[in-house]
């Protein structure tokens, strides 16, 4: 798996790194139980401070996407459940960006259709 960071992103370089990996997972490139680098490897590889990894890592800790042993590092979790608390800020942020379809004059079905596109493109990344 290849991970790309935008260091001209407005987005904090944790997130595209948690973002970048989740993003493996959901396309079968990471897969279940596989290693990851270590937070310095990753660090020294990418040209980031080795923090930013081990915040990305933390969060994908917390919400189910990696398990992190001290003694074997991390690796991809084989399921990660949905959950309320899951379904809940996924609805607040589908709640969000329709809004701001609504906004820019988009159709419900020019919405449904963007996101049936681009979770295809998830599972395809």
């Amino acid at each position: 798996m290849i991970i790309e960071i935008n260091m001209q992103s407005p987005s904090p370089i944790y997130e595209q790194l948690r973002d970048q990996i989740i993003l493996g997972i959901a396309s079968k490139k990471l897969a279940p139980n596989e290693p990851l680098p270590s937070i310095r490897r990753l660090a020294a590889d990418l040209g980031i401070h080795f923090h930013t990894v081990n915040k990305a890592y933390t969060m994908l800790c917390d919400e189910g996407y990696i398990i992190i042993d001290r003694r074997k590092g991390a690796v991809a979790a084989q399921t990660v459940s949905g959950g309320d608390a899951f379904l809940s800020l996924l609805s607040r942020k589908l709640l969000f960006n329709a809004a701001e379809a609504i906004c820019r004059d988009m159709s419900e079905s020019e919405f449904i259709n963007l996101c049936s596109e681009c979770y295809k493109n998830a599972q395809s990344n």
